[in-house]
């Protein structure tokens, strides 16, 4: 917005007097007049024009300004005269000089300055400062003006502007410095990386607050708009997070003392997947608190990205601006301040090359803020310990998926898909309530058999994007409907093991034997028997090719098991426990450390299987509370298993002949009766027999893996 008018036809254009006066001191003080007035004419006109000297110019459009027209001054005819440019120009600042002290600045811009100085405490030094860092971004001629003095280092731009604003430069390096009000609160900061123009090394808090500052007047808040935004209330409450419910009894409480004494200083840092509910949960901190809750922009009102020193301005304006309000603040992605450096370029991010203040503010700032971010990575020791908590927000359990899906979904999926899908523990709440209200909003398009199959495909699509399993439609490791621990033949009483667990609520098995024997689905069934949910985490879903990464997966399986209260199983637990006498590299030694570490200290239901007993660690054997082998059916297992599914399958119950023929397959497992009936699904099995010939083929098949292969 320009503060230029033009008085007439052919007159000259007016400007506000106060920045006429610094455009002279710039040219007359400053020296800037020797880029301004050349032999032939102006180097700006407008400027010229903004003068009263536009008459050089065209004498037709404008007149000669009256103190003027009194003196010896050219007729408008004559050829242009830098000598007597110069002279008026002089004349022109001395007349200036004189009116200095009742030089006004617009009247909105008085206004809304004066709100600043009472909601932050402006000196009158950093009010006048203030004024003039506004006008140079609003007013284009004072701008181009400025440019006259060349590019300017800081050092310089300290005695520029002590001339400009006649303030002594002692009391504008204090304003300016690093402790002034006007750094610390954002509104503005010296650009020290180089030299620059005037307005280059003056930074004000966002591109739209020169524009807010003359165009109205506002209320303070609004001057932080594209940097600082207020926070619409949320769709959960606290209830919805009880899956943290200890980290909640420790901050929700100390968040109210806070509110309520004023205790400074207070940061807490929470970090989580994407699409766990970290911003959610923020609101419903708010409002259970009745504060305010702020934002710091990560994005300007035109959508374009904020970088990280912008952010930390906005951040510091907010604790200014909200200091005495009942309010929290929430800084999200704060990667792009913690970290936006490159370790392998050697670039320090935003924070580490401001790290005295950054550590200063984390110790100081009146508003209590909650620090978000996806990951810990790339977070400076040095700032993690400034923090008064930081904790992890994991995705909810199974139980809270369900009740989300349900909440969500309700109206799309029935309860046996609800339960299956709940059962994909990568899934965030943001994915589920992002999916439902996508598919509903087209639901009376396509139909609603076809709404439930589409929220499926949206949810398979994201886990799938996010590195991670699609979904399945039919779990291939769930438990049969006719599973019973009787047809598992192991060393001991299982039920009797269930039901001992189930009295103590802890403990640590592990489960060997050959493939399909049972041992996962054991598991899955104590997990029932508990009334615990199940974690299952397969090798590859913690082994890692990136050096340590195996090690913090296997701690953060145990972390979620303790926090969700449920049964772990890890199956082919072999690949974490071979013998450390053999290891070949200190990683295979560090992976089976932090197991043996994680397992003394879970205090749950752990259940570890493996096909490999052989070459286990025997410190990792001896940390076990029991060891249980499965093997092979015995020969009344098979023929009550056969009796069994062929009642499931509608078949007739089976002969004597196919009991003599199923007690001969020695190799025999639960897991070749489950490959058959998957089989039954494209592949009808009709009779007993013909259930007992493909289990015989199922065993044939082993048999011939152990044969050697050769030429007769």
């Amino acid at each position: 917005m320009t503060i230029l008018r033009t008085s007439g036809a052919g007159n000259a254009l007016d400007i506000c007097p106060a920045v006429q006066l610094w455009i002279l001191r710039i040219l007359m003080t400053l020296g800037g007049h020797r880029e301004f007035v050349t032999s032939r004419g102006f180097s700006n006109d407008p400027v010229a024009e903004a003068l009263g000297l536009g008459f050089w110019i065209d004498a037709s459009q404008h007149s000669i300004p009256e103190f003027l027209r009194k003196r010896d001054t050219p007729v408008a005819e004559r050829d242009f005269d830098a000598k007597q440019v110069l002279a008026q120009l002089r004349l022109l600042h001395r007349h200036a000089e004189k009116q200095a002290a009742s030089l006004t600045i617009p009247p909105c811009l008085k206004l809304n300055i004066g709100q600043l100085a009472d909601l932050v405490g402006l000196t009158p030094t950093d009010c006048r400062l203030l004024e003039f860092a506004v006008l140079i971004n609003a007013e284009r001629r004072l701008d181009e003006t400025a440019d006259c003095l060349g590019r300017l280092s800081s050092v310089k731009l300290f005695h520029v502007l002590s001339v400009i604003l006649n303030i002594p430069e002692t009391e504008i390096r204090s304003s300016l410095g690093a402790e002034g009000i006007l750094s610390r609160s954002g509104l503005i900061s010296v650009e020290r990386s180089g030299d620059n123009q005037l307005r280059g090394k003056l930074n004000l808090l966002s591109d739209a607050f020169a524009d807010l500052m003359i165009s109205s007047e506002v209320a303070p808040a609004s001057l932080l708009r594209g940097t600082v935004s207020e926070v619409d209330p949320g769709q959960l409450s606290l209830a919805d997070y009880d899956h943290i419910q200890p980290m909640l009894d420790v901050l929700h409480p100390y968040l109210r003392h806070t509110v309520l004494t004023g205790r400074r200083g207070v940061n807490i840092f929470l970090h989580g997947a994407p699409g766990t509910g970290k911003s959610q949960l923020v609101r419903a901190l708010a409002s259970e608190l009745a504060c305010e809750l702020f934002e710091v922009a990560s994005e300007d009102a035109d959508g374009d990205p904020v970088n990280g020193e912008r952010r930390l301005r906005a951040f510091r304006a907010a604790q200014s601006f909200f200091a005495q309000r009942k309010a929290l603040v929430v800084f999200d992605e704060v990667e792009d301040v913690f970290n936006d450096g490159n370790g392998i370029f050697g670039r320090k991010s935003t924070a580490q090359l401001r790290k005295a203040w950054i550590n200063r503010m984390l110790e100081e700032n009146p508003v209590p803020t909650l620090w978000l971010s996806n990951s810990l990575e790339g977070l400076d020791p040095a700032f993690v310990r400034r923090f008064d908590m930081v904790f992890e927000l994991p995705v909810p359990p199974k139980r809270q998926r369900e009740r989300i899906l349900q909440a969500n979904c309700g109206d799309l999926l029935d309860a046996r898909s609800i339960s299956r899908i709940a059962d994909v523990e990568f899934l965030a709440p943001a994915v589920i309530v992002k999916a439902g209200s996508v598919v509903r909003s087209i639901r009376d398009a396509i139909g609603h058999k076809n709404a439930a199959a589409a929220f499926e495909r949206l949810i398979s699509n994201t886990l799938e994007a996010q590195g991670h399993r699609p979904l399945v439609q039919h779990d291939p490791s769930g438990l049969p409907e006719i599973y019973d621990p009787g047809f598992i033949h192991a060393d001991v009483d299982l039920a009797a093991v269930a039901a001992g667990l189930v009295a103590a609520r802890s403990g640590r098995l592990c489960l060997y034997g050959p493939p399909g024997t049972g041992k996962t689905a054991y598991g899955r069934w104590l997990a029932e028997q508990l009334g615990v949910p199940l974690l299952v985490k397969r090798a590859s879903d913690l082994k890692s090719k990136w050096l340590g990464e195996s090690e913090k997966n296997i701690a953060k399986a145990f972390r979620e098991a303790q926090n969700e209260g449920a049964l772990l199983l890890i199956d082919e637990v072999d690949s974490f426990l071979q013998d450390r006498r053999g290891a070949q590299h200190n990683w295979e030694m560090s992976e089976v450390n932090e197991m043996l570490t994680q397992m003394e200290s879970f205090s749950g239901v752990f259940v570890a299987s493996t096909n490999l007993m052989e070459g286990l660690d025997q410190a990792a054997l001896r940390r076990f509370d029991l060891k249980v082998m499965f093997d092979f059916l015995r020969a009344d297992q098979a023929w009550g298993l056969l009796s069994r599914h062929c009642e499931g399958l509608g078949l007739q119950q089976p002969l004597p002949e196919e009991q003599a023929r199923i007690s001969r397959l020695v190799s025999l497992t639960p897991g070749d009766f489950a490959a058959v009936v998957r089989q039954h699904r494209f592949r009808p099995i009709t009779s007993a027999t013909a259930l007992v010939s493909a289990l015989e083929a199922e065993c044939a098949v082993k048999h011939g893996t152990n044969r050697a292969i050769g030429f007769l």
